[in-house]
């Protein structure tokens, strides 16, 4: 018995021997692989330092104290860590490391910023919790020492090798400081990201942001303090960022998606001079990127170092340039700001939203909506603002070319500002009108041009509704507050485009409504109108206008009461009753005297006049067709000097009906 127990006493100390032989074996086998990773940093020129690592075999918990690290680009990025500790390790095959919980205590990373200013930042974070850790056992060494931008790329690519199935940072604080000139902090509150695999995060989320921002401009110091609440995104592809990254993409021209929707709200920000703004929510969404327009790095080195001599006028266009192929290599499905309010020392005001999308360096349309502001003649109301197809990018060149004072723009590249802009929308505007409590309302406002020839338009078409108040300030408005209108509304569509195969140019309006007095439509045409006439060149565009000829031109006028007024305030001027007022107005353009050769034309006339204003809701038409090749500018010239020699080029139809 005693032989057995003193057998089994000699197993369970060489079993136990053993055990602790194989524990210390172990530890000191991460303890190398653990040393073996640091190098790779310091090997690649930074700094890399740690203090104690224990293994415990039966938990299978790893823990690394005091880490502290430096990259080798400039400036440096550094990065201290309390702890890191790493439970239900293992090794799923030779190339792999996983563990079931990583839980990493104080950490602290810190950069400077290069620039013209300089500047630093700093983040603290006291505990980051990942679950179901899984990634490369050792890290992939860059081939060198890198720059910012490499060193972001090779972070994306290794983040793209790990998986997790979530990570959790209760509380992030930081700094940031650019001198005087701006200073602050921030923090951030319940972040997690959820679902990390294969370089994407399908969710990400963070509870509560907070800023304070000290500023001073002008002389003036401000300190702004903002928070915002509820930002949460989805689909982030660090594989897409890394490709933008990347140098050997320069040429791809492919969109890569990176983000998708992403919104957050509410957002608060107040100032200490006098500011208070609120937004309900923010939303954006199908973020993307090409790397052949989005030329980070080519940008970040022509960016002057600190100390450094102003640019010159070139260098600035150049970088004006590079800046602008950002928003051409930039692509955004949709974006939108909702409930948008703000208190201001000139007043409040409120936005209920603004929307946008970019791609191609164009925003396809810009519009906000809902504006209600105040003046200090009454409050001032928008339904809708749009600014349809504004490219953004080349507008950012022109404004380069225009920087200059000492060379005053050219007409040439004023022109070359319309194809950036193809369309302004307006609805529902309330504006007070003058100081007398009345409102102009514009219903609709909507103007859009194309079709360039060059940079000028050859097509366009406005269409406009409103109603104003009519001035009874203004002597020549007396007559209509005489019989008794006070608010005057206009409803009007016009258009017009060239037509290069017939060489001809078209102005139509087929509505021009003024409420209560008439309805009218038109249709001038010209021809013989050459390509040339759209020309920027002022000298080339007039030459070009000398060969241009008038065709036929039409008009149709509907009477809505403006007859009934003119003959009642002719009736009031003479102190007559309204049926003598009409029969003298009428006889009046029967007495109008002509020329011989205009006699049986003008007859048309006078006779569809007279019945025009006999006859209250008459339809007057009136059609003259050139009898030969009219020069348009001859013609203009004529009508200035003499209209009756300007109306003998046209055979005269005149008619009317009800």
């Amino acid at each position: 018995m005693v032989k057995t127990l003193m057998g089994l006493a000699a197993v369970v100390v060489i079993a136990a021997g053993g055990f602790f032989g194989f524990e210390l074996y172990t530890q000191h086998r991460i303890t190398s692989e653990v040393e073996a990773a640091f190098e790779q940093i310091r090997a690649g020129g930074g700094k890399a330092s740690h203090g104690k690592v224990s293994f415990d075999l039966k938990s299978r918990t790893l823990k690394i104290a005091d880490i502290a690290t430096e990259s080798a680009s400039q400036p440096p990025l550094s990065m201290k860590i309390a702890s890191v500790t790493a439970s239900g390790v293992g090794q799923p095959d030779a190339g792999r490391f996983a563990a079931d919980s990583i839980e990493t205590s104080d950490i602290e990373i810190s950069a400077n910023i290069a620039g013209p200013a300089g500047g630093s930042l700093s983040y603290k974070m006291p505990r980051v919790v990942m679950k179901d850790y899984s990634g490369p056992a050792v890290l992939r060494r860059p081939s060198a020492p890198a720059s910012a931008i490499e060193m972001y790329q090779s972070a994306l690519e290794q983040f793209a090798a790990i998986s997790a199935t979530s990570v959790s940072v209760p509380s992030i604080t930081g700094t940031v400081n650019f001198g005087a000139a701006l200073s602050g902090d921030f923090a951030y509150s319940g972040m997690a990201l959820k679902d990390i695999k294969g370089g994407k995060i399908a969710a990400m989320q963070v509870e509560r942001a907070n800023f304070t921002v000290n500023t001073q401009q002008a002389g003036k110091a401000d300190k702004m303090t903002g928070e915002i609440a509820n930002l949460n995104s989805r689909d982030f592809d660090a594989n897409a960022a890394a490709a933008i990254l990347d140098p050997q993409n320069a040429n791809d021209d492919r969109y890569y998606s990176f983000y998708g929707k992403t919104s957050a709200g509410p957002y608060t920000v107040t100032s200490a001079l006098g500011l208070r703004m609120r937004i309900d929510q923010m939303t954006i969404d199908g973020v993307g990127a090409r790397p052949s327009r989005l030329q980070l790095p080519t940008l970040l080195a022509m960016i002057p170092a600190a100390g450094a001599t102003s640019p010159t006028p070139a260098q600035t266009r150049e970088m004006i340039d590079k800046m602008a192929a950002l928003y051409e290599g930039m692509r955004i499905g949709t974006a939108e700001m909702r409930g948008l309010s703000a208190e201001t020392p000139q007043g409040p005001f409120k936005l209920q939203a603004i929307r946008f999308n970019l791609e191609d360096g164009k925003i396809g349309e810009f519009a906000f909506e809902g504006l209600d502001t105040g003046t200090p003649k009454g409050p001032i109301k928008l339904g809708r603002f749009a600014l349809k197809s504004l490219d953004i990018a080349n507008f950012m060149r022109m404004s380069a070319q225009f920087a200059n004072p000492a060379q005053p723009p050219t007409p040439e590249l004023i022109a070359g500002l319309f194809p950036l802009i193809q369309g302004v929308e307006i609805k529902g505007v309330t504006a007070p009108f003058k100081n007398t409590g009345k409102f102009v309302n514009l219903d609709s406002f909507d103007l859009n041009w194309g079709q360039f020839v060059g940079p000028i338009p050859s097509k366009a078409r406005l269409t406009a509704k409103m109603t104003t108040p009519v001035d009874a300030t203004d002597p020549a408005m007396k007559p209509l507050i005489a019989a008794g209108l006070d608010t005057l509304s206009a409803d009007a569509d016009i258009g017009g485009e060239w037509a290069e195969a017939a060489r001809s140019f078209v102005v139509d309006v087929p509505k021009l409504e003024i409420g209560g007095l008439l309805k009218a439509s038109a249709r001038v045409a010209l021809a013989n109108v050459p390509r040339q006439a759209f020309s920027a060149n002022a000298a080339q565009a007039i030459g070009a206008a000398a060969q241009i000829e008038a065709g036929t031109i039409e008009f149709t006028v509907r009477d809505l009461g403006g007859v009934d007024l003119a003959v009642t305030q002719y009736a009031r001027a003479q102190n007559v009753n309204r049926e003598a007022a009409r029969q003298a107005i009428a006889q009046s353009i029967r007495d109008t005297s002509t020329t011989e050769t205009l006699a049986p034309a003008m007859e048309a006339i006078r006779g569809a006049l007279v019945s025009f204003f006999e006859t209250p809701g008459q339809t007057l038409n009136i059609k003259l067709t050139p009898r030969a090749k009219v020069p348009a500018m001859q013609l203009v010239q004529m009508l200035k000097t003499d209209p009756l020699i300007a109306l003998a080029q046209f055979r005269i139809e005149a008619s009317t009906g009800l």
